[in-house]
């Protein structure tokens, strides 16, 4: 059961994150999910304190460091892509 939260909180996340980015058109829900997901990883390295989505602690907190996670993820992924951030 926690694997379909992963799958549908790290859509959410990565979906909201590309959006930010303006990235949305690139990517479609698969890449979304990845982003959701490896960024909650990336934001729990981050802020730490604020605890990471798979740990079980889906506070608010936590997904804000999901997010966090997810737009430094894709803003990596510009500036590798492209060489500069957006």
């Amino acid at each position: 059961m926690d694997f379909i939260i992963w799958i549908v909180i790290g859509g959410v996340i990565g979906w909201l994150a590309s959006i930010v980015m303006r990235t949305d058109a690139q990517q479609g829900i698969f890449l979304n999910i990845v982003v959701g997901i490896v960024g909650s990883f990336i934001g729990g390295l981050i802020l730490r304190s604020m605890g990471k989505i798979n740990d079980g602690d889906f506070s608010l907190s936590a997904l804000i460091a999901a997010f966090v996670g997810a737009i430094v993820l894709l803003g990596i992924v510009n500036l590798v892509r492209r060489g500069s951030v957006r």
